[in-house]
């Protein structure tokens, strides 16, 4: 049953006022100074100011779920202009992460011949692959359509900028991928990538720009930043964040993408309590996830002391998938990427398990973070693409025995991939929600 309309403190004040103002019992000057009263009541009631001020308010959207990750309460935040680099919406608020890879001879955006700055472990046809049709698979969202790349578009608004990948060699490739799609827009004697250590650099001086990489595999400080430590060996400090992080302090588009390192095989991760200059060491085991969990917080906390949501952006790469048994697509029991060409076709398909306990760190770990930082969802989708890791198609950096080389699956990679590739479609998934979130 519905209350009388005169249950309500605003109907109950108007109604009281225009009584008496027919009743002639009060001057029209006290009755301006009620109704005025009464407009200021109406205007401070949170219903009237939600709705006069609805464009000022916005759903953080920039946690893009899934069935795999726990649902979180949408925050609501007041904005006082548009998020940095905007210059639009998405279309329909349609969720870009959901559709499926349809064949597109157009594809892809640019030639591996086109791009220099390709490196060996990632240019597939370089090394022998014989197909391209790899090469030829558009992402397309259910009930809208991805913005195309634009690089132009990327480069202007990037000018007098800085922009970063961090992470690990996945998020190298996307790097890579993302190189490969703007140094079109660059005058050729105005570019150049350079090396320092495992950290890039690729300038646009045309633009005063530049696209940047930095090695952090784990994100916190560890003994292993370099990949010939052993996995049981790698011990990481707790709370160490700001020695990498000092190195990202004045960029203007920041992306991480780390978790290939937390994944090969460890169930516990070594955490330092104190520093490595400490003559006894504190050192405990806690499970993998809990260790991720720690450097997701690390990020986080940096990015909010760090950034400014008004003229930075922040992203964050899922999970990129391995394909290293295709006993879990329903192929050979001891088979892997080697010699795939076509996709897996199970839309259910999710595959390595252990991503699901991760996702779900990033879910709750993201819930309370103060800053939009923008989750790339690319793990499912990439799942369905067993036919587009570098496989034995790359450089090899340990020449190989006559038994691997008499058996190709058993040095397949099937972690990394081909450019161009998967890590593209990344990347328009970045352009889409950096200009058009």
């Amino acid at each position: 049953m519905k209350p009388p309309l005169s249950s309500s403190p605003c109907s109950a004040s108007a109604s009281a006022s225009t009584t008496l103002f027919r009743k002639g019992r009060l001057s029209p000057y006290l009755f301006t100074l009620l109704a005025f009263i009464l407009f200021i009541t109406i205007l401070q009631s949170e219903d009237f100011t939600s709705y006069i001020f609805h464009a000022e308010f916005t759903t953080d959207r920039s946690f893009h779920r899934d069935q795999t990750i726990s649902s979180s309460t949408s925050k609501f935040e007041k904005v006082e202009e548009k998020l940095a680099f905007a210059i639009g919406e998405s279309e329909n608020n349609c969720d870009i992460f959901h559709g499926l890879w349809v064949q597109d001879e157009s594809w892809p955006i640019y030639e591996e011949w086109e791009c220099p700055y390709i490196q060996p472990q990632l240019a597939c046809q370089a090394y022998g692959r014989p197909d391209k049709g790899y090469q030829q698979w558009r992402w397309q969202p259910y009930g809208c359509s991805l913005p195309r790349f634009n690089a132009t578009l990327f480069m202007e608004s990037l000018r007098g900028k800085r922009m970063m990948f961090v992470g690990d060699s996945l998020n190298r490739g996307q790097y890579i991928s993302m190189v490969c799609l703007l140094h079109r827009a660059v005058s050729e004697n105005a570019k150049s990538l350079k090396n320092s250590g495992p950290n890039m650099v690729f300038t646009a001086k045309d633009y005063n720009a530049t696209v940047e990489f930095y090695w952090a595999p784990l994100l916190l400080e560890s003994n292993a930043d370099h990949p010939k430590k052993k996995i049981t060996d790698r011990i990481i400090r707790k709370g160490s964040i700001d020695v990498h992080g000092k190195h990202w302090k004045g960029v203007d588009i920041l992306v991480f993408g780390c978790y290939v390192w937390w994944a090969r095989g460890v169930e516990y991760i070594n955490i330092l309590r104190g520093t490595f200059e400490d003559e006894v060491k504190d050192v405990v085991k806690v499970r993998t996830e809990e260790a991720y969990g720690l450097a997701i917080e690390g990020m986080m906390e940096w990015c909010e002391k760090n950034m400014d949501p008004k003229k930075t952006r922040v992203f964050f790469t899922s999970m990129s998938p391995f394909h290293q048994k295709s006993s879990e697509w329903g192929g050979l029991p001891d088979g892997n990427c080697y010699n795939e060409t076509t996709l897996i076709d199970d839309p259910t398909y999710w595959g390595y398990e252990c991503s699901k306990p991760i996702m779900r760190v990033i879910s709750e770990v993201f819930s309370r973070s103060q800053f939009p930082i923008i989750f790339l969802n690319v793990t499912q989708l990439s799942g369905y693409r067993k036919d587009a890791h570098s496989s034995v198609y790359k450089k090899q950096w340990v020449p190989l025995t006559p038994e691997k080389i008499a058996n190709p699956m058993s040095y397949a990679d099937c972690v990394h991939w081909c450019l161009p590739g998967v890590p593209d479609t990344w990347n328009e998934f970045l352009f889409s929600k950096l200009f058009y979130p």
